[in-house]
């Protein structure tokens, strides 16, 4: 007996099946024809709207928030290496080095508890609340596939009804049909019809929350920063003070591009300023047009370049096939194999037609056998560890909601 997630499925099971896909697809095509009347339900797709721009939206803040995070990360990583120099460049008699010392690592103390605030606060916060989003919506679609079933089974109770001769065994069977069809229907879009109303008007706190969080952390994060900024400061000012009149001769270096001995070009006289330069460290302002010659910091140690973002691409499909993937034409892999994913969440397939995922599963994507079969949100595949042991494609493949996995090389 095949297997079809973690569920037996029957040749019976497998053809009721098939027969429940060419139903949906002919009344789809019925209704895009205008012969057949759809259900309709104004109310709903208002509140499928907000579901959709509340998806979008937060998708946004959270891509945002993860930007913002990686800035003060970068700005973190900057102020170290700022304040790295200064420790190079402060010499060890200098009156301060070690308060010099202590504002720095208080500085790199403080940058990493902001950091880890930020996503206590704001990015876990904003991880839950999306969290709510992927069974929503896998059930909304859900709600649709039932409510074709649901409008297909009421055109074939009503043709019954209406049929020259008729076939009292078959319109008791389709009117039991249709009962069956509207009460799956109705018991998924009541729910729906409760929750999401509730969903759409929880943006208003989520919103003010993640935003009053991160507006206060930054308001006390650049309150302790000046309170830093003005000890180094004072630091450097008493630097200055001790140091401001102090004059420091310094002898010039031979260039490289100096003459060798024995060269006949001409050498400086002494006393010239080639010979010595005298560098006078005075802070007093300067005759007007004066000019006072300084002399460059010693350089900072090499700097590490910030974490690269790693940009997972995939290869392209055409027509199904991999277009220059490794898995076009593998014999290994299903007709039609176009890419795997991989499970991120536990699905239980409310249908023959889906797969059961558990987390970690990973899945091989196929195309739809009809294009117009395929709802927003859905993608056809067999399981990997189903195909390896079966090789059985009408066996083993299914629907599953693609929002429950996320793509792997």
């Amino acid at each position: 007996m095949a297997e079809m997630g973690s569920k037996g499925v029957t040749a019976g099971k497998i053809a009721s099946n098939v027969q429940k896909k060419l139903t949906r697809a002919q009344e789809k095509v019925l209704q895009k024809l205008g012969k057949a009347d759809e259900t309709k339900d104004e109310q709903f797709e208002q509140c499928v709207q907000n579901f959709s721009k509340q998806l979008t939206e937060g998708t946004w803040l959270q891509k945002d928030l993860w930007t913002y995070l990686a800035s003060v990360k970068a700005m973190h990583e900057a102020s170290k290496k700022l304040n790295e120099c200064l420790q190079e460049v402060y010499e060890p008699d200098w009156p301060g080095r070690d308060e010099a010392n202590k504002i720095v690592e208080n500085n790199d103390l403080l940058w990493m508890d902001y950091h880890q605030k930020l996503v206590d606060q704001a990015l876990l916060t904003m991880d839950t609340y999306l969290g709510q989003f992927p069974d929503i919506k896998s059930r909304i679609a859900k709600r649709g596939r039932k409510l074709v079933d649901y409008d297909s089974a009421r055109h074939h109770y009503e043709s019954l009804q209406t049929a020259k001769k008729k076939d009292e065994a078959k319109i008791a069977k389709a009117e039991e049909e249709l009962i069956k069809a509207q009460k799956v229907f109705e018991e998924m879009n009541v729910d729906l019809q409760e929750e999401l109303p509730s969903l759409w008007n929880s943006r208003v706190g989520f919103y003010v929350n993640t935003f009053q969080s991160i507006a206060g952390l930054e308001e006390n994060f650049h309150k302790e920063m000046s309170k830093l900024n003005q000890n180094l400061n004072d630091v450097l000012v008493s630097l200055e003070k001790q140091h401001g009149s102090n004059t420091f001769t310094v002898k010039a270096q031979p260039s490289e591009n100096a003459p060798a001995k024995g060269n006949k070009s001409p050498s400086p006289p002494d006393g010239s300023p080639a010979a010595t330069l005298e560098i006078r460290v005075n802070h007093e302002p300067e005759p007007a047009g004066g000019a006072t010659p300084g002399a460059a910091l010693p350089k900072s140690p090499s700097q590490s370049s910030l974490p690269a973002v790693v940009v997972e691409t995939f290869p392209a499909t055409v027509n199904g096939t991999v277009e220059g993937g490794s898995g076009a034409g593998r014999l290994d892999l299903p007709p039609g194999f176009m890419f795997k994913v991989q499970a991120q969440h536990d699905y239980t397939a409310t249908d023959t037609d889906e797969l059961q995922l558990k987390a970690g599963d990973v899945v091989l994507v196929i195309p739809f056998q009809n294009p117009e079969e395929q709802d927003e949100g859905w993608l056809m595949g067999v399981k990997e560890s189903d195909w390896n042991q079966h090789k059985e494609l009408e066996k083993c493949r299914g629907v599953f909601p693609e929002n429950f996995t996320e793509r792997v090389p």
